[in-house]
């Protein structure tokens, strides 16, 4: 029987913890690290093992896991003084979970190339529910053979996996499925708003367009939370803003117009204008409520 890779987690924030879970859970030795150490406290207790930096997170390792919220905090967990480059030997695997620019993910690839060490990308979809479940969708970019290599720790994780090509690659197909979860949350928000308006029952609504064509994850989900008033995250406003910032950048990069996408963001930006930044992707009914010039459920008038 071969023996499981030594794993080490870099990350345990709302999708962090519950993915770190998983990999306990499926026997994996762990070992994590957190910038703020109180989060790393039920996972020690679950039988992981605690490190005081990445870098020595590295040295028990042989595949580190990053899951943080943006490019530069990337390159610092990876790259920085005390970055696991700096306790990592030849054959090492860092595997980026963060959603980040393909571009800083390629820079950050050849820098841990010249050191011996292998990089995929494989940023996730699937919010909170998808972690703590073990269901995510993971989208893996970087050498096949090394993918191959991960798809047991891969599999402790997600429930979708796939491999999308090289360096970056991952962040690019992501990045598809961002622009999706944006604009697909605004027609939800959009369409429910109208209902209300319209003076419809909105759970009757919901139910029977959520049967056609017009179902989606989004609408069964995230609508469903609204007719709850449910704003808690799945996913944050804010990670969400950063994410289509970084399509946007892309998006000029390769020349490519992105009209409904622009709107997303715009709309996005207004809701951390208003201070809901921490609120989950839903929260974006607060701008058709204003626009309609009323609320979404009759009984908060």
């Amino acid at each position: 029987m071969t023996e499981k890779k030594r794993v080490g987690f870099i990350g345990l924030g709302l999708m962090g913890s519950r993915m770190a879970r998983n990999i306990l859970k499926a026997g994996f030795p762990l070992t994590v690290w957190n910038r703020t150490r109180e989060k790393m406290k039920p996972l020690l207790e679950a039988g992981a093992e605690g490190a005081d930096s990445p870098r020595e997170v590295a040295e028990r390792s042989d595949v580190v896991i990053d899951i943080v919220t943006d490019s530069p905090d990337v390159e610092e967990v990876l790259l920085g003084p005390q970055g696991v480059i700096h306790g990592a030997r030849p054959g090492l695997i860092v595997i980026d979970m963060s959603t980040i620019s393909p571009i800083v993910t390629r820079r950050i690839a050849e820098k841990l190339a010249e050191k011996g060490v292998r990089m995929l990308d494989a940023p996730v979809s699937g919010g909170i529910i998808g972690a703590e479940k073990g269901t995510l969708s993971i989208m893996v970019g970087g050498d096949y053979e090394t993918f191959k290599e991960c798809l047991p720790i891969f599999e402790a994780m997600g429930k979708t996996i796939t491999y999308c090509g090289g360096h970056g690659m991952g962040q690019m197909v992501k990045a598809v499925n961002q622009i999706l979860v944006s604009m697909t949350m605004l027609a939800v928000a959009e369409a429910l708003m109208f209902a209300s308006k319209a003076g419809l029952d909105l759970e009757t609504t919901l139910k029977a367009v959520s049967g056609g064509a017009a179902g989606s994850w989004q609408l069964t989900n995230n609508g469903a939370r609204l007719l709850r008033g449910d704003l808690e995250p799945g996913f944050k406003v804010e990670h969400l803003l950063k994410d289509l910032r970084i399509i946007m950048e892309v998006a000029r990069e390769i020349n490519m117009p992105l009209p409904g996408t622009a709107l997303a963001y715009q709309l996005y930006r207004s809701l951390m204008a208003e201070g809901l930044g921490e609120k989950g992707t839903q929260a974006v009914i607060k701008v058709y409520e204003k626009l309609a010039g009323a609320p979404l459920l009759r009984g908060e008038e």
